[in-house]
C-alpha cells in the first residue's frame, strides 16, 4: 500500500490521554442534571463528538434540557480540568518527529475547538510540532461522524481525500474518515475504546503507536 500524501490525527485519544478525565467530568455535570451515566458510559455515548453537539443528543434520547450554554460552561472549565497535566500518547511524539522527518505533512482534525487543543497539547508538549495544523469542528457545518472536517482539513492542506490516512479512537470518528473516502486506522490501546466498535466502522485497528508507521508504509 502506498504511504498516504497526509496523515490526519484525531486529537483527545490520539496524540493525548484526555479521554477520562474529560469523561469523569461530563459524568459528573450530568448527574448535576439528573442524567446518571458513569465516566465509562459517557466514554461510549459521547466519545468522539463535539461538546456542542451532545444537548440536542441528550435532549432527544433522554429529554433532558442541558441548557443551551452548556459547551460554553464545558469550556470555561476546561484549565482547571487539566491543571494537572496532561500526558501525550505514548510513541505518538516519535511518529511526528518521524513524518517530519521524511517530509510528509500531517493536521490535527479534532471534534474539539482549537482553544482546546492548544491546552491539552500545550500541557503534553506536543504543541510545538502541531500548532498551525488543528482543525475544528466549530470550522464546518456538521461534526463527527459527518465527513465535513476531514474533508475541510484535506481540502486546506492541499490533499485530494483518497491519499489521506486519518487516525482516530473513536468510532464517530472512524465512521467520517470512511465517509470521507479516506483510510482509516483505528487506535484501540485503552481497555474502553471499541475496537470492535472501530473495526465494524471500516477502520484497521492497532494498539501501539510504534505499529504506526509500518501501517502506513513509511517503513
Amino acid at each position: 500500500m502506498a504511504p498516504p500524501e497526509l496523515v490526519i490525527f484525531d486529537c483527545d485519544g490520539v496524540l493525548v490521554d484526555t479521554e477520562s478525565i474529560a469523561n469523569r467530568r461530563l459524568s459528573e455535570i450530568l448527574a448535576e442534571h439528573d442524567l446518571a451515566l458513569s465516566m465509562e458510559e459517557c466514554r461510549q455515548r459521547f466519545m468522539g463528538r463535539s461538546m456542542a453537539s451532545i444537548p440536542a443528543l441528550v435532549m432527544a434520547e433522554d429529554g433532558i434540557d442541558l441548557g443551551t450554554d452548556f459547551a460554553e460552561r464545558w469550556y470555561r472549565e476546561l484549565p482547571g480540568m487539566f491543571a494537572n497535566g496532561v500526558e501525550a500518547i505514548p510513541f505518538v511524539r516519535e511518529v511526528i518527529l518521524l513524518l517530519q522527518m521524511i517530509d510528509t505533512p500531517y493536521c490535527v482534525a479534532s471534534s474539539a475547538k482549537v482553544e482546546k487543543m492548544h491546552i491539552t497539547l500545550g500541557s503534553s508538549g506536543l504543541l510545538p510540532l502541531l500548532g498551525d495544523v488543528l482543525f475544528s469542528a466549530s470550522m464546518v457545518e456538521k461534526g463527527k461522524p459527518a465527513p465535513d472536517l476531514f474533508l475541510h482539513a484535506a481540502r486546506t492542506m492541499n490533499h485530494t481525500p483518497e491519499r489521506c490516512t486519518v487516525i482516530e479512537d473513536s468510532v464517530a470518528g472512524a465512521i467520517a474518515g470512511r465517509a470521507a473516502g479516506m483510510r482509516v486506522l483505528g487506535y484501540a490501546a485503552d481497555p474502553l475504546t471499541d475496537a470492535q466498535g472501530l473495526a465494524e466502522a471500516g477502520a484497521q485497528v492497532f494498539d501501539d503507536m510504534r505499529a504506526l508507521p509500518a501501517l502506513l508504509g513509511l517503513l
